[in-house]
């Protein structure tokens, strides 16, 4: 006790109140929960520099599950037994299906009280409309956009010169494209022209794609059946056979794509941004990869679907609610957005994100990560199907693409089959 005494007497007074905040101070840990193992790095050091800022706030994570579909299956588990997270990332596909859910049990969290909290221009200083909208359930500001992406080709380069085509000059139209990936299979017994694998992928992101390139809706305006029914539908499933039939595609799982190509004996492949750092570590000198845009077919109205997901607050009470708002800030500020971009290769969804101090310098010294940020101008929301069945909707339209793009069933029936099968599950 005496060597308590003198210490204390040795202390100032401003020492003294410190001590006394940090001992009645009192630590949150947050709950949170995303998609994709395979990020858990560049999640890990947007919460690692969260706490370094909010001492008083520790970010812990559940397992992530391995797609944003199971992620979501996930989530409303946890609602029904009342084992939320405080803090969800949320597919942007999949956002309203759950905002419903919640609103349901009266547990949606509406972000507009915490956003009229911050100071002058805050929000209009971080964000464009645009990736507002992505975190929006009619128009009510249910998340902020953490991760973005519109969907880009990785292409061997090396490849394709010695195809007989201009790496400087990569096409952008289809036809060329799938010419050029038969031209790539024919240079060397093993190699593969091209990727698209929508038959694989674990949500409708390229699917959707195909339909929103035509310039085509995806739902009619009743919002109970699909759009897809006529020519966009069948000239999507016809072009996906191709990529088989003339574009010398093999019919893999996505990540076993991912490995012929960075192995060399894939043309090109079309995949998220975020591919974009993991590609490159694992390519490193072996050939010379680059990148480049989606094609559009019709360029005029042609969009291409936003991937990526929104964080949103889940948390019951006020206290958890407001740390919860305070984690969200950040990692969709400049600092989080430059630790989870670097860390991924997403878009950055912050504006300031953009300054050179952050992440401008960067991608004028990485074009292969600034791809996706050119195709901004036509990037429109990756919206989902109403009611409850959006994972199983995509399901089982993937089942009936893949029999398509395997020559069991022709594009005329998979349409027929798919149509039939989505308003069924529309219906219900």
């Amino acid at each position: 006790m005496k060597t308590v005494r003198r210490i204390l007497m040795g202390l100032s007074i401003s020492s003294l109140c410190a001590y006394a905040v940090a001992v009645n101070a009192e630590t949150i840990t947050l709950d949170a929960m995303h998609a994709w193992p395979g990020h858990n790095p560049f999640y890990e050091k947007v919460a690692q520099a969260f706490t370094k800022e909010n001492p008083d706030i520790v970010v812990r994570f559940r397992a992530s599950p391995p797609s944003y579909d199971e992620a979501h299956q996930a989530v409303l588990r946890s609602m029904m037994t009342g084992q939320l997270p405080d803090v969800y990332f949320s597919g942007f596909h999949l956002l309203p299906e759950l905002v419903h859910a919640l609103q349901r049990r009266k547990q949606a969290v509406d972000l507009k009280p915490f956003i009229a909290q911050e100071q002058g221009q805050w929000l209009e200083t971080n964000y464009e409309p645009s990736v507002l909208k992505l975190g929006q359930v009619e128009d009510t500001q249910y998340g902020l956009a953490f991760n973005a992406s519109t969907p880009v080709i990785f292409y061997n380069a090396d490849l394709v010169k010695k195809a007989g085509g201009n790496p400087d000059a990569f096409p952008t139209d289809w036809p060329a494209l799938i010419t050029l990936a038969a031209n790539i299979a024919k240079t060397s017994e093993g190699i593969n022209g091209m990727a698209y694998d929508v038959h694989a992928w674990p949500d409708d992101w390229l699917w959707r794609a195909l339909i929103m390139e035509q310039g085509a809706p995806l739902m009619n305006p009743d919002g109970k059946t699909v759009a897809f029914d006529g020519q966009s539908g069948l000239h999507a499933l016809q072009k996906a056979r191709r990529f088989v039939t003339d574009g010398a595609m093999a019919l893999r799982d996505f990540d076993q794509s991912r490995q012929q190509f960075v192995s060399g004996k894939l043309g090109f492949i079309f995949a998220s941004p975020n591919s974009a750092k993991a590609f490159s570590e694992l390519v490193g000198s072996r050939f010379d990869m680059r990148s480049s845009v989606f094609p559009l077919e019709n360029k005029e109205t042609g969009k291409v679907p936003t991937g990526g997901n929104a964080m949103l607050i889940l948390a019951k009470d006020q206290k958890r609610q407001e740390a919860a708002w305070k984690f969200i800030k950040f990692a969709t500020g400049p600092v989080g957005q430059t630790e989870a971009v670097l860390g991924s290769g997403y878009m950055p969804t912050n504006k300031l994100a953009l300054q050179p101090q952050y992440l401008g310098d960067f991608y004028k010294k990485n074009p292969n990560w600034e791809t996706s940020l050119k195709q901004i101008a036509y990037a429109s929301p990756w919206g989902g199907y109403p009611g409850n069945h959006g994972v199983q909707i995509w399901r089982t339209q993937r089942d009936i693409i893949g029999s398509v793009m395997r020559g069991k069933v022709t594009p005329q029936d998979g349409l027929a089959q798919m149509v039939e099968a989505t308003n069924a599950l529309l219906a219900k």
